[in-house]
């Protein structure tokens, strides 16, 4: 605890230095239009009579009737519309009785327009967080509390340090890297603290972090990939973005993803090690090293087929598509979306491998130097 509350002091101030430098600059839509609000309603009426049903989807308008549960119009009940374009993964057909986001357009202290944005999930989302917390908690009682303060704390610099960087158009490769250092630190360091098993697993991360950097951009241009595969990489473009550096960006994402399982993989085998030199304190460097060698061998073989589940579950549609459409294998891994997350998963993959013998390496050689406990 002694060792953990000055490291987590520090990070604080570093997130709150880093979130006002990427504040200046950037302003967002509802800053720049600020009689635009969106709040919390639900639907008392629905008129169909303008959608049009094409096939499963639906195209044209509902005209709703919606009473408002929050804000300075709380109570009331407007008019809103909703568009339907046919996309199924945007659309939502609204019944009686939801609950829903509308946003609300004034101008000179009168509404001029109401939209329905989509449903109100957000309460079922803080249900799930709030169970997420209390197995964390329970399970790992005060362990939990520091993995549950790494955890807001990444959701903070991602979204409040990386996104506005790479919306400011700040070089991706290189903000990413801060970004993943300082994500590294606030991981590591609040669950073991400022001690020998978080500088070996802190060293063997962002060694293997630097590396996989290399290995994205090196294949990255041989596969010739531009980052468009992105989900809503078009989106972004045609949105006002065209300065942005989309390959770099993709190249960013990859990194991004495969840190996360080096982390882990990377305290996995220090913390093995710490335990191996505590119950065995005159073992040698040597056979330390060697042993961490064996762990991460072990950890590697579940953890790579972990990174190859989860991306292909990403794309459990698309590679059902490929079926019915008995399509050849050489066209399917030469489209450039099945490329890129082939990319995705061999550069984390790889990663991986690097990790565990570097910081087995880093790690022997902590444990075994006569630096005394930190």
């Amino acid at each position: 605890m002694k060792k953990t509350m000055p490291i987590l002091f520090v990070i604080g101030l570093i997130l709150l230095m880093f979130a006002i430098i990427n504040s200046k600059g950037l302003t967002s839509e509802n800053e720049e239009n600020n009689n635009l609000s969106e709040v919390k309603a639900v639907v008392l009426e629905t008129d169909n009579s303008e959608v049009i049903q094409s096939g499963i989807a639906k195209i044209g308008f509902q005209s709703l009737i919606v009473e408002i549960k929050e804000g300075k119009y709380k109570g009331e009940k407007l008019k809103a519309v909703n568009q339907l374009v046919g996309k199924l993964d945007f659309d939502n057909y609204y019944k009686v009785g939801d609950k829903i986001i509308v946003s609300i357009l004034e101008k000179n202290g009168e509404i001029k327009g109401v939209k329905a944005i989509d449903i109100y999930r957000q309460d079922w989302q803080f249900i799930l967080f709030a169970v997420f917390v209390l197995c964390l908690i329970l399970y790992a009682k005060f362990t939990g509390l520091k993995a549950l303060f790494s955890f807001v704390a990444s959701l903070f610099v991602i979204w409040n340090v990386l996104i506005p960087a790479l919306l400011n158009g700040k070089e991706p490769l290189f903000i990413t890297s801060l970004v993943l250092m300082l994500l590294t630190a606030i991981i590591i360091f609040s669950v073991a603290g400022f001690t020998k098993k978080g500088i070996a697993a802190f060293i063997g991360t962002i060694c293997g972090l630097f590396v996989t950097i290399g290995i994205t951009v090196f294949f990255g241009n041989k596969l010739s990939l531009y980052g468009m595969t992105s989900p809503f990489a078009e989106t972004l473009i045609f949105s006002g973005h065209l300065d942005l550096n989309m390959k770099h960006i993709f190249y960013a994402a990859i990194i991004i993803g495969a840190s996360g399982a080096a982390m882990d993989i990377a305290m996995d085998v220090a913390a093995s090690i710490e335990e191996i030199k505590i119950k065995k304190p005159d073992i040698q460097r040597k056979e330390l090293i060697q042993s961490g060698f064996n762990i991460g061998r072990a950890v590697i073989g579940t953890m790579t087929t972990t990174l190859l589940l989860a991306y292909s579950g990403g794309y459990l549609t698309l590679l059902m598509l490929f079926m019915t459409k008995n399509s050849s294998l050489i066209r399917i891994i030469n489209l450039k979306i099945v490329s890129a997350e082939i990319m995705r998963t061999l550069v984390g993959s790889i990663g991986l491998v690097l990790v565990a013998p570097i910081t087995a390496i880093v790690a022997g050689w902590i444990f075994t130097s006569g630096i005394k406990k930190l």
